[in-house]
């Protein structure tokens, strides 16, 4: 069975500016969480996956974009990544609450990083508002007799 692509993050020395950006170009809600120094994104729709900005430290990680592979448990697959000729860059880091990440280089020299959910991610209660398509009529949900 294939493991999905489940964040992205973005590393940048100035996450609030790269939030606005994407926030005014693409409607993307943007929450920053202090106790982690981390902005989520939530795009607001259920198609596609959502991420995060952040600042690492200077020169820790090279690259400046990093995908996240969703594995059932994160051992395993640093392993499997040794195995296939990658290069693991960051050992495992416990995310409290969260999960557990671990970052690795590709033979091409990717970097990108394996992820075991252990609890729900944080989500922003906050949607961007829909606006109906030019011409179209907004539909009220048709309401389903009880049983």
């Amino acid at each position: 069975m294939g493991q999905p692509v489940v964040h992205f993050e973005f590393w940048t020395k100035s996450p609030e500016r790269i939030g606005e950006f994407y926030a005014s170009a693409f409607g993307w809600t943007i929450t920053h969480l202090p106790e982690m120094n981390y902005w989520v994104t939530n795009s607001g729709e259920k198609a596609g996956i959502n991420g995060g900005f952040f600042t690492p430290q200077e020169g820790a990680w090279p690259g400046n974009i990093c995908l996240y592979i969703a594995v059932p448990h994160l051992g395993e697959a640093v392993d499997r990544v040794k195995a296939a000729g990658g290069k693991m860059l960051v050992e495992r880091q416990d995310v409290p609450g969260m999960g557990a990440f671990a970052l690795f280089q590709d033979p091409d020299g990717r970097v990108n990083g394996i992820w075991e959910q252990t609890a729900p991610m944080p989500t922003s209660k906050a949607r961007p508002k829909r606006r109906a398509k030019k011409g179209s009529a907004r539909r009220r949900p048709t309401r389903r007799p009880r049983r």
